[in-house]
C-alpha cells in the first residue's frame, strides 16, 4: 500500500478522541478484551438502505468468535453485523438473518475484507484480500433501518451496548468504508489502498469517529 505520513494528533502528547480525520495509515488498536472498549463511527446516517457495501482490515490472533462492525437500530440489534465466530469463518448478518462465508484460516495475516448486500435480489457479495467468494442470498426485499449506532470491536445486543467481553475484539482495525451502494472488486482493491473511487457514506480519508474506553490510534 503507498505508505501516507502519519496524521498528528492535537497538541503533543493529547490524544484526541473525538475526531473527524484522515487516518491516512494509522490503525485502531484494541489492546485486551474489554466488556466496554469500543469506536463509535459517528456518521449521521439520513436514509433507510437498500443497497450497503462495507469493507475493513483486521490483523488479530484471537480465535473466539469476535465482533468488527455492528449497526444497530432501536428496533434490530443485529441490523448489519460482521461477525467471526472462528478462523475460517465470516457471518454476515442483515436484519437478524445471517450468511456464512468460509474463508481459509489465516491466523496472523491482516484480513481485508468487504460485504456488499442488495435489497432487490437479497444478493450479497463477499471479497477476501480483494477475490470474490461464490455470491449468496439474503433478507430479498428488506430496508436496513435509520438511525443507526455503528460501533467496530464489539457486538451491539441493544442500541448503542450490551456488550460482551468474549465477543469483544483484541487487535488492530483500519480502512472502514461503508457506502450505500454495491461496488465492484475493482473498487473492493481500491478501497484495500485506501483510494476508493466512489464517495462513502464514511470512509477512511474522513473518518468520523470517537473512542470509548481503552481503544488507541496509533500509526
Amino acid at each position: 500500500p503507498p505508505s501516507h505520513l502519519p496524521v498528528p494528533l492535537g497538541h503533543h502528547g493529547h490524544r484526541r478522541t473525538l475526531g473527524h480525520q484522515d487516518l491516512g495509515s494509522s490503525v485502531f488498536v484494541f489492546p485486551r478484551e474489554s466488556q466496554s472498549a469500543h469506536v463509535q463511527v459517528t456518521a449521521t446516517l439520513e436514509k433507510p438502505l437498500n443497497n450497503l457495501t462495507v469493507c475493513l482490515k483486521s490483523y488479530t490472533d484471537l480465535s473466539r468468535p469476535y465482533s468488527l462492525f455492528s449497526y444497530a437500530t432501536k428496533k434490530q440489534s443485529n441490523e448489519i453485523l460482521l461477525f467471526k465466530p472462528k478462523p475460517g469463518q465470516y457471518d454476515f448478518n442483515v436484519g437478524n438473518q445471517f450468511l456464512s462465508f468460509r474463508v481459509p484460516e489465516n491466523l496472523g495475516e491482516v484480513e481485508h475484507v468487504c460485504v456488499s448486500w442488495e435489497s432487490s435480489t437479497g444478493i450479497v457479495s463477499f471479497w477476501l484480500n480483494g477475490k470474490p467468494w461464490p455470491r449468496k442470498g439474503l433478507q430479498k426485499g428488506y430496508t436496513v433501518g435509520v438511525p443507526a449506532s455503528i460501533v467496530l470491536g464489539q457486538d451491539q445486543d441493544s442500541f448503542g451496548g450490551g456488550f460482551d467481553a468474549k465477543q469483544s475484539f483484541v487487535g488492530e482495525i483500519s480502512s472502514v468504508y461503508m457506502w450505500d451502494v454495491g461496488v465492484s472488486t475493482t473498487e473492493v482493491v481500491l478501497a484495500m489502498y485506501d483510494t476508493p473511487s466512489q464517495t462513502p457514506l464514511f470512509g477512511w480519508n474522513n473518518f468520523p469517529y470517537k473512542i470509548v474506553g481503552e481503544v488507541y490510534l496509533k500509526p
